[in-house]
């Protein structure tokens, strides 16, 4: 198989709409995002959508580069950071996320919704760091 560099950079560019689509939403309080269950309710689809193409990408990387496969979606992260596509300490610090999408998707366990969107608002920072990191990768694939 080839690796598809397309592929990989359309995913980028999704994050990065849904990441401006973020920003409209978490330029409110927690406390107005917490009240109208709009904004509360679109700010979970955006982190759902946002980590589903992280994992894509992830993914993409481990089936394309032959690299183990992963258990979960969590490991996905981990084997990016084991393999010096992800640095080791950053994939070890983002991975965690997918527990986040998980409870908001399957509704696994009652949701601390105040969490939620201090979570959130933390790991826009970590989204931005992977999208630059994955782009730095992209420029020695073959």
């Amino acid at each position: 198989m080839t690796f598809q560099k397309a592929f990989v950079l359309q995913k980028i560019e999704e994050i990065l709409k849904n990441l401006e689509e973020t920003k409209k939403i978490l330029k409110f309080s927690d406390k107005e995002i917490l009240l109208d269950f709009l904004k509360y309710h679109t700010a979970e689809r955006l982190l759902q959508l946002i980590v589903d193409l992280m994992l894509d990408i992830n993914q993409h990387f481990i089936r394309e580069l032959n690299l183990k496969i992963s258990d979960d979606f969590q490991g996905t992260f981990y084997i990016l950071g084991t393999k010096g596509i992800l640095p080791k300490h950053f994939a070890q610090k983002i991975a965690p996320v997918v527990g986040l999408r998980n409870r908001i998707v399957h509704r696994y366990e009652t949701l601390d919704k105040g969490l939620f969107i201090k979570s959130f608002r933390k790991n826009c920072v970590d989204f931005a760091k992977y999208i630059q990191l994955i782009n730095q990768k992209l420029k020695h694939v073959k």
